[in-house]
This record gives structure tokens, sequence and C-alpha cells, in this order.
């Protein structure tokens, strides 16, 4: 668990972060989102003491820490940033294996985790163990950042605009592959951007800055409901609200039973999905299964029923 108490940074009279408070649970995604400006790059830099606090703490697992030597702090902590900022000249191997080799593990132990790691992100060892950063995608890049980021088992994971340089399509498979990493190894991140559509596809929880201050810390689906202050309906928007809302809802929460015509979707899409199903095939209903069986169906009036209805 990460407690962020009463965080504050000052330069002069400014204060870029301004008394936040806030707690991460064990094994979720926190996404900070705000404005350029807002303090949410300060804030995250302050919990590994890249930027020092003015004021206030922040305690890992009960442990604050101010009582940790910095540089021995970092290696605890993952953080993988905008750009991935691998080492050119070092293989793919030797980038991910940066920090076990800091904190000197055995050498047969350091390989295997490589390999471990290329595997969670679908990169063959075999095949990428030994190339050089220039010879991958940026795609292939940004993975092997957040794998050095994972690579010494971080309690707390850090990333900072992680996938902003990616084009769309590229970014979205990586944001999967976060989000199905994480469920795997049950990591906690904490993820700073300025994207409010990431910040709800990723975050358990959402934080949002404004002016140094958080404003608003809850649920995707409250976020999006509820906004506590206008610029939070603003960063939601409005006229994207109820979409937004759909994109957290599996279709499997409204299926209801019977048949239906046409190709089926998932039980773990959403609620968009479903949406856009209709509207695309001119259907009233879509098909839902599980495991290749049918178990029902979901349907356009459920749909329009269920964006009206904020639970």
């Amino acid at each position: 668990m990460i407690e962020i108490d009463r965080l504050t940074k000052t330069y002069g009279a400014t204060k870029a972060v301004d008394s936040v408070s806030m707690t991460v649970e064990a094994g979720t995604i926190t996404a900070i989102v705000g404005t350029s400006g807002s303090g949410k790059t300060t804030l995250l830099r302050m919990v590994n003491r890249l930027e020092e606090p003015s004021a206030g703490e922040v305690r890992i697992n009960g442990t604050s820490t101010l009582t940790v030597k910095p540089h021995i702090l970092r290696r605890r902590i993952g953080y993988a940033i905008q750009g991935h900022g691998l080492f050119p000249h070092h293989t793919v191997a030797r980038n991910i294996a940066a920090v076990p080799e800091l904190l000197q593990w055995p050498r047969d132990r350091i390989r295997a985790r490589v390999d471990e790691l290329l595997d969670l992100f679908s990169m063959d060892p075999a095949q990428f163990r030994d190339r050089y950063p220039s010879d991958l995608s940026g795609g292939q890049q940004q993975r092997v950042g957040v794998a050095r980021a994972l690579a010494s088992r971080p309690d707390l994971l850090l990333m900072d605009e992680p996938f902003g340089a990616l084009d769309p399509i590229i970014r979205a498979r990586a944001q999967d592959d976060l989000r199905r990493i994480q469920q795997k190894l049950g990591s906690t991140i904490m993820l700073v951007t300025h994207d409010m559509e990431e910040a709800m596809r990723l975050g358990d929880k959402v934080a949002v800055m404004d002016a140094g201050r958080l404003v608003q810390y809850d649920t995707p689906a409250r976020i999006i409901t509820r906004p506590a202050t206008d610029f939070v309906a603003d960063m939601v928007g409005d006229v994207e609200r109820p979409l937004r809302l759909l994109s957290l809802i599996p279709v499997s929460e409204i299926v209801a039973d019977g048949p239906a015509d046409g190709a089926a979707l998932p039980a773990g899409a959403s609620l968009r999905d479903a949406l856009s199903a209709c509207l695309w095939t001119g259907r009233s209903a879509v098909p839902v299964e599980q495991d290749g069986v049918q178990i029902g169906h979901v349907s356009l009036d459920a749909i329009r029923a269920r964006v009206e209805f904020h639970p």
C-alpha cells in the first residue's frame, strides 16, 4: 500500500503540488491525469524522490521513503518514462538486467528473469535477447522499457506518460499489454497521463490534478457519473460521458437469456463494443458468447437503459 500524506512541492512562491493526500491499494493501477502544469509528474517524481518533497511524506507498506537513501529506494521502485529511455549500446537483455545487476543477482537468475519478462511481453527471448534498441519498433522498445522497470520485482512501478510517443493502434495494444501483465503479476502501478481516455481505460482509480491540487480521486465510473468539479466534468467531456461509461461495463453485466442473430461478442467485451455492433449492422441485439458457447444476448434497449441509470 502506498500512502501519500499531505505531499507538497514548492518552487519559490509557486506550489507545484499542494498538500496532496491519497492511498494507493496494493495490486491496483492508479492513473494520475491532468493538464500540463497540473503537478502530476512532480507528484509522481516525489514518490521515488527524484524530486524531494517540500512537506509531507510518502509511505510504502508503512515505511516512510524519507528514511531510505534515494538510490536504494529507486532500486525498489520501477520507473518507466515516455520514449523508454533504453541504453542504445546495450542489448535488450542487458537493458532489462540493469537493476538486477546493480542488486548483484546471480547471473543465471538474471538470465531467467530476462527470458521470463520477454515471454510475458510476447517477445521470443531467442529472437530478441541479443538485439539492440535500434533494431526494435517503437512499440517493442516501449515493452522493453516496461520490462526493465519490472525486472527486480519492485513493490511499485511508476510510469510517466509511458505510451505518449506511440501511434494510436500501437498505444492501444501497449495499454492492453500493461493491464494483462499487471493482472498476472499483481503489480502496484501509478501512471501519469494527460489523456483521460487512457486514465479511464487503465485505472482502477483515477486521480485528477488541477493547479497542483488533487480535485477528485475515485473509480472511473464515479469520475464519469459524478464529477466533483467543473474542471473534472470538462476533462471527462459532456458529450463523451455516456460512451466512456459504456466502455467500463462488460456485456456480461446485462446479458439476457435468448438467442440473437449475427456474429457474437465475447462476454468480456464492453457495452460500447455492443453498441457499435448494433449500430454498425442495424441489429437491435447482439449475441454474447463465453468460451465459444452462446450464453444470451444484449439488446440496444438494455444498453440505452444502462446509460440512463447511473449506479
